[in-house]
């Protein structure tokens, strides 16, 4: 994809989420045209660390969504995935998000990524998304059961707390507000726990995870 496009700078970025009862770990690296970032958190169960740069993990891919959604005058791609991720001598499984795309000036979303078991026993993730590709169809939203991606309908998010039938419970919280004149982000990301039941899987019966809300000026 070429670094511009009708006039709009790309940007792209790749982000892993592991999650689980006593560890929860996140990383991202990207670019807002040719102005690079990256960062990483890990929650140990008792608190938060956060850093820059480099963080090592190794990550085992499963099956795989695509979509290209038009954003403003452009468009916008994005790709999401279940994964096993290795983090130190601790595996732990979460969701991968590789997008790029020529976003509008001010995008806003809402997004809630997780894991966890059902009632019936059966291992489920989730990627449910407000505010970006989030047609009625052909939309990022998905839910994996042992493995298998199903696309679900459209979920109202109750600002950081719930998500359709979904309820979020914080243990730690990832937030900042950025001001670089050309370039301003407000943006929230908490750790937690979910109960309640997902969109097209029923009931969990736990769940680890994040919600977040971005609302950037790019």
């Amino acid at each position: 994809m070429p670094l511009q496009r009708g006039g709009r700078p790309l940007k792209r970025w790749s982000y892993v989420g592991a999650y689980g009862p006593d560890l929860m770990v996140c990383a991202a690296s990207g670019r807002i045209g040719v102005v690079p970032f990256s960062w990483w958190a890990v929650w140990d169960g008792e608190r938060l660390r956060e850093g820059r740069g480099r963080l090592d993990v190794e990550i085992e891919g499963g099956a795989a969504i695509e979509v290209v959604s038009p954003h403003g005058r452009q468009y916008a791609w994005t790709r999401k995935h279940e994964a096993r991720v290795r983090f130190g001598v601790h595996d732990l499984r979460g969701i991968v998000d590789q997008s790029a795309g020529y976003h509008a000036r001010h995008t806003a979303w809402r997004w809630s990524a997780g894991v966890g078991t059902l009632v019936s026993g059966e291992p489920v993730a989730w990627n449910l998304v407000e505010g970006i590709h989030d047609a009625p169809e052909a939309s990022e939203r998905t839910v994996w059961i042992a493995g298998e991606p199903r696309e679900v309908a459209p979920v109202a998010f109750d600002g950081l707390q719930a998500v359709g039938a979904l309820r979020f419970e914080p243990v730690a919280v990832r937030a900042a507000r950025e001001n670089y004149l050309v370039i301003r982000s407000d943006y929230e990301q908490p750790f937690g726990t979910f109960s309640g039941s997902l969109p097209g899987a029923g009931e969990l019966r736990e769940g680890w995870g994040v919600m977040e809300r971005h609302d950037v000026r790019w």
